[in-house]
């Protein structure tokens, strides 16, 4: 077996153990705060927004801010799929609710702003 060979398998390896890191990750987290999952995935929602806008320097009211948090909430719910082996629907359209509620508000806050000051200046 040559050098390419066991370099591929290793990386085989531990992308086949990346959810079970991830899950050990997330239990870590909520072990850690003492909170509920509705509640910690309501402050990675914002915390993510909040991020995202640091990051790209574009407005909450830009579709840039809310499509990270929504990229990253689909990423955590495709690694909830592969630990459980299933879609979990109560439990992942629950966590996709209380996760995406608040960045979608904000969003929607924003854009919608600017219509409200109008209406009030005629």
């Amino acid at each position: 077996m040559n050098a390419a060979h066991v370099a591929t398998g290793h990386v085989v390896d531990q992308a086949r153990h990346a959810p079970l890191f991830y899950q050990q990750f997330i239990q870590w987290i909520g072990d850690g705060t003492g909170l509920p999952d509705t509640i910690l995935h309501i402050h990675a929602g914002m915390a993510v927004l909040m991020l995202a806008r640091l990051v790209t320097r574009r407005s909450l009211g830009s579709w840039v801010p809310l499509s990270v948090v929504v990229a990253t909430e689909a990423f955590n719910e495709v690694m909830d799929r592969l630990i459980y082996h299933s879609w979990r629907w109560e439990d992942t359209l629950g966590d996709v609710a209380n996760t995406l509620f608040w960045p979608l508000a904000i969003f929607i806050g924003i854009r919608l702003r600017p219509m409200l000051d109008r209406r009030r200046r005629r």
